[in-house]
């Protein structure tokens, strides 16, 4: 599943004490944005101690997670971290949560980092959502864009009891009342939600007319489904696949551009379906580097991305190598923002 935040995009405003009191849940979002301040100063500090005296960038490396534990930035920069060291990339690489509002909290910070060059955050689809939803006043033109590394797909499922057997079944179904599922994924604006929106663009439903209940991750997303609380969920195929495998739900398709190796999942495209959104993921660098410092930056990813360790990382995550770097890299971001801001406005969020 996309990276989601704690209070997703579009929940109603929680009543707030008379008199303008700060609530205990606002003072406990002050302090855990505090205190994640606070270690990203530590981290940082000591990496430019240490590592730039020498200019060597690998020498004490930071990297954010702009999402908690446990959700798929935090994986994919804990994987990246451990593939440094295991392979010898790095001296010494930290890992930094910021999480909220789809990553756009930890966009926010970093972009006061100027010239921190042993800094580097993740990045990816979520953000691109999470920045127009937010409407966030930092956007990628703020910061150094090193490089897309990965991507991983989106697959719809049902309940294995449902009565609902393939996609066309689905499809015709849906068509007859836009409005009779009910279905669960990812925050507000997600790629989970994003991907629905476009299943439902591409078959002439209008995106806008389904109800959606937004969860924080697969493991939710699978117990909605299994209460029958939801019909149908959308969300990424490595974390639910165990629970395919077991058969405790049916995979209907896969948003991928073609059939995973060794998965016997067709994909929507295949199917009449033109779903071509991934969950991409990538590094940005701080904003002020200089070029040589994100040549440096990249050289490591680069490195990082061609060891034993990263690909049996993208193995393991069902992930696919989408390396990209320099223009091409801008040219796609600017094409995955147009796409993401047309879909956010079909939702009507």
């Amino acid at each position: 599943m996309t990276d989601t935040q704690h209070t997703p995009p579009g929940e109603p405003a929680r009543p707030q004490p008379e008199g303008g009191g700060i609530t205990r849940r606002r003072l406990g979002a002050f302090a855990f944005g505090a205190l994640a301040v606070a270690s990203v100063g530590t981290a940082t500090g000591f990496s430019i101690s240490s590592g730039t005296k020498s200019g060597d960038l690998s020498a004490n490396l930071t990297m954010i997670a702009p999402a908690g534990a446990g959700g798929g930035w935090d994986g994919f920069v804990r994987e990246t971290q451990q593939a440094m060291r295991l392979a010898g990339v790095t001296n010494n690489a930290q890992v930094v949560n910021i999480p909220g509002a789809g990553g756009t909290i930890g966009l926010g910070r970093f972009s006061t980092m100027d010239g921190q060059a042993d800094t580097i955050l993740a990045t990816g689809t979520a953000m691109t959502g999470g920045i127009v939803l937010n409407k966030s006043p930092v956007g990628f033109d703020d910061v150094a864009l090193l490089a897309r590394v990965a991507e991983d797909y989106d697959v719809l499922i049902a309940p294995a009891d449902s009565p609902i057997k393939d996609l066309d079944g689905l499809i015709s179904e849906w068509k007859k009342d836009p409005e009779r599922f009910t279905w669960t994924g990812g925050s507000a604006g997600s790629v989970d939600h994003l991907t629905i929106a476009q299943l439902a663009k591409a078959n002439d439903i209008d995106p806008a007319a389904f109800t959606y209940i937004p969860k924080a991750g697969g493991g939710e997303a699978i117990a909605t489904l299994l209460s029958h609380t939801s019909d149908f969920a959308c969300t990424g195929y490595n974390e639910v696949s165990d629970q395919v495998e077991a058969g405790r739900v049916k995979a209907l398709a896969i948003a991928a551009p073609q059939r995973l190796e060794g998965i016997d999942i067709p994909t929507m495209t295949e199917l009449g379906s033109k779903v071509d959104l991934t969950n991409w993921r990538g590094y940005l660098g701080a904003p002020g580097i200089t070029d040589e410092q994100a040549g440096q930056l990249i050289d490591i990813l680069r490195r990082t991305r061609d060891s034993a360790q990263w690909q049996d990382a993208l193995a393991r995550n069902e992930w696919t190598d989408v390396w990209l770097t320099g223009p091409a890299l801008a040219d796609f971001i600017r094409d995955d923002q147009k796409q993401v801001s047309e879909l956010i406005g079909e939702l009507r969020l």
